[in-house]
């Protein structure tokens, strides 16, 4: 049974999932061009940290950054490479979405690499009705990310 839940980003039962999503992260892109958010750091305000488990282990992750009144980023999402394929991804996806809008937030956007390594990544965000824009929230141009966003609200 898979469920997800919010919960603290720093337990004992994650450590393979924020280990896999920094390996992940790490391997086919410049340290300079890494944006991921240490385990601790999603423990800050103003940050909803989600965790897909499947009976009971935890199987997914991922993040929602309020970075505006009413604009939010996806921030750290990953499921297990051993899972992949059975549509957990959208699944998570589909919560994070319903967790901003429920939380007021009218747009969604997010930072993901160019790499032929995050070609899935990319392609999951497009059928979810992303679409790529410019850097935002302190971001700036860099051939190693992509920047996509997505409206959740009308006026955003």
């Amino acid at each position: 049974m898979i469920t997800i839940s919010r919960e603290h980003p720093v337990q004992d039962d994650l450590g393979l999932l924020h280990a896999r999503h920094t390996e992940a992260m790490h391997a086919d892109t410049p340290p300079e061009s890494i944006h991921m958010m240490p385990a601790d750091a999603l423990a800050a305000p103003g940050i909803a940290f989600f965790v897909m488990r499947e009976d009971g282990a935890p199987v997914g992750m991922g993040a929602i950054k309020r970075i505006g009144p009413d604009h939010g980023e996806i921030k750290s999402m990953h499921v297990l490479a051993e899972l992949r394929g059975r549509g957990l991804a959208r699944v998570l996806l589909d919560h994070l979405i319903a967790a901003a809008r429920a939380d007021g937030i009218a747009r969604l956007s997010l930072e993901t690499g160019a790499q032929p390594s995050f070609g899935a990544a990319r392609a999951l965000y497009e059928r979810a009705g992303f679409a790529y824009c410019p850097p935002f929230e302190g971001y700036v141009a860099d051939p190693n990310s992509v920047f996509m966003t997505r409206r959740l609200a009308e006026g955003a």
